[in-house]
């Protein structure tokens, strides 16, 4: 072989590993790029996912205050009329014991003091449990 046939064998197999090497380097970017692109929707799912995640998380605890809120507003409510009838109560009394029509024996008195005492222990009983 003359040394024209091995300087064009040897370029012609240099431009042939480099035409490879091309290849091989657009093959490879071509699949980081899509690795890039699915990874890029991963972390918009993943974005979307977090998103409503505290979206219900801010949902729940704003339901659980309003329930506490709730809570709080019935207790009060209990405790006015628990204080209302106590004032009806005294109302009663005083008006009883003003009367002058109203019986003064001290058997009704006692059975009327012994029946309000049952019905304070067993409202306030009832309520708690």
């Amino acid at each position: 072989m003359s040394t024209l046939a091995i300087v064009l064998v040897v370029i012609g197999a240099l431009i042939l590993i480099a035409l490879i090497a091309a290849a091989l380097k657009r093959t490879r970017d071509r699949q980081l790029e899509d690795r890039r692109q699915i990874a890029g929707q991963h972390r918009e799912e993943a974005t979307s996912r977090r998103l409503r995640a505290e979206r219900e998380a801010a949902a729940a605890e704003e339901q659980s205050a309003r329930a506490r809120r709730e809570a709080a507003e019935a207790e009060e409510r209990s405790q006015a009329a628990e204080q209302e009838r106590e004032a009806a109560r005294a109302h009663a009394d005083h008006a009883t014991r003003i009367d002058p029509d109203a019986k003064q024996d001290g058997a009704d008195q006692a059975e009327r003091s012994s029946s309000r005492a049952e019905e304070r222990s067993g409202s306030k009983g009832g309520r708690r449990a």
